[in-house]
């Protein structure tokens, strides 16, 4: 950090960030990263990153994005697990940073 106007932009990344995690009402889509240690080691933090980078760029609000523990398919990992309400979970494995774009794109309104 070098000055006030860089520490106030990084507390406004951080802000929006947290309101793709806090989305909340009946149409939101819940989005779950997997990031126990397993899915961290496989790549879950760059596929949570892209996600969010994602919904930051299209504007998208009816996702809640949640980090998670581990899923218990270690040799899945990197997971994410899309929770419609109403619906059964659709579950994605070895996602990458593209299909994790992709995922996003698919729960726009």
């Amino acid at each position: 950090m070098k000055s006030l106007k860089e520490l106030r932009e990084l507390k406004e990344k951080a802000l929006v960030n947290l309101k793709v995690r806090n989305a909340s009402d009946e149409k939101t889509v819940k989005v779950h990263v997997g990031m126990g240690t397993c899915g961290i080691s496989a790549g879950a933090r760059e596929i949570l990153m892209a996600m969010i980078d994602e919904i930051n760029d299209k504007h998208i609000e009816n996702i809640r994005l949640t980090q998670v523990g581990c899923m218990g398919n270690c040799f899945e990992e990197p997971i994410v697990r899309v929770i419609h309400q109403g619906a059964e979970p659709i579950v994605y494995t070895k996602v990458d940073p593209a299909k994790a774009k992709e995922i996003v794109n698919s729960l726009q309104n």
